[in-house]
């Protein structure tokens, strides 16, 4: 099969368009001819590379993809060769104590695909079929594997973690990555209000088509939480979605007493300072996750199919040039989910 990795971190050029053995499914797995890939910050920082990351050579990037199973292992007797899936990356055991208490995503030998397993930047991958979703007819590939890792982590964290309620007021700070796109939309259809700050006009603009009902320029407010928090009546915000990390201080100060502020990653860097008296002297509570469990991902890829959920997608890449992709991403040039097609 053809498929892009890399043998050594690096910037983009390290990423090569190589042929690789195509996998064989194993007993209760499916093997899935990918039709669609999008891509994740994730994939650049794998790329990147870390202390610690241990990867087997050569690493295929990709978390997120969607396609038709193209075989099956044995023992698989529920699924067929031909069904349309897209893949939920968040990879269990499914044997540990974890998973078996329907938490897979606290696995104690948890993978995420892309990462520490090889993903799905190829024409073919094997999976255990706990981690697919049936796709109806017609719907797209390139939307569904948009909305796999992001919509799910965003579920996971307003809805399973925060319990996010009809009426409350929610703050998200970015307006146009994959998580924050997802956040606007499931807050607003559990009917909360929904705040945004954005870097730019254009970036704002997605969110409001998206149905932010505020939004903040946070070139023209840099102390976007005074305006926040006049907009809110002095009250604040009873959730901030806050993946940037260095703005904590920021979401600390826009939240109200009691609020939550919720975070699945940091791409503003892993350490900063924050100041704890917000957090005892408002009552506030820190919560963090990572990606969801199967019932999640099943809920939030009900709504996505039915069309409940909008996917916004950016540009779309032949597989060949997944190097030109990861640069517009690592640019923060895109307005909603970059993906790679795989014909």
């Amino acid at each position: 099969m053809k498929a892009t990795l890399f043998h050594t971190h690096g910037g983009p050029e390290v990423l090569e368009y190589a042929d690789f053995p195509t996998p064989e499914p194993k007993p209760g797995e499916a093997l899935i001819r990918l039709r669609a890939a999008a891509l994740n910050r994730v994939d650049i920082w794998v790329r990147n590379g870390w202390p610690g990351l241990k990867l087997e050579y050569p690493h295929i990037p990709g978390a997120d993809g969607a396609g038709e199973i193209a075989g099956l292992g044995d023992g698989v007797t529920d699924w067929n060769v031909g069904d349309r899936v897209v893949i939920n990356s968040n990879l269990g055991c499914g044997r540990c104590d974890f998973c078996l208490a329907g938490q897979d995503n606290l696995c104690r030998n948890w993978h995420l695909l892309g990462e520490t397993l090889r993903g799905t930047y190829c024409e073919y991958i094997a999976l255990p079929l706990r981690q697919l979703f049936k796709l109806p007819a017609g719907f797209d590939y390139h939307a569904a594997a948009a909305a796999a890792l992001v919509y799910h982590t965003a579920w996971h964290s307003l809805v399973t973690r925060a319990g996010l309620k009809a009426g409350e007021t929610v703050l998200v700070v970015g307006a146009s990555g994959g998580v924050n796109t997802a956040s606007i939309q499931i807050a607003k259809y559990f009917g909360a209000q929904v705040i945004v700050i954005g870097a730019n006009a254009e970036k704002l603009s997605l969110a409001e088509s998206l149905g932010a009902d505020l939004l903040v320029d946070r070139s023209k407010e840099e102390d976007w939480s005074k305006a926040v928090f006049k907009a809110t009546d002095r009250r604040g915000v009873d959730i901030v979605v806050d993946n940037v990390g260095t703005t904590f201080p920021l979401s600390m100060r826009a939240l109200r007493k009691g609020g939550r502020l919720l975070t699945v990653g940091n791409t503003g860097g892993p350490k900063f300072e924050i100041d704890n008296r917000f957090i005892f002297g408002k009552h506030l509570s820190i919560i963090g996750s990572t990606m969801g469990t199967l019932k999640d991902f099943a809920e939030v890829m009900s709504l996505v199919t039915a069309n409940r959920l909008r996917v916004p997608l950016d540009r779309t890449f032949p597989l060949k040039d997944a190097a030109a992709a990861q640069s517009r991403l690592e640019k923060g040039e895109q307005l909603g989910k970059i993906t790679l097609d795989i014909p």
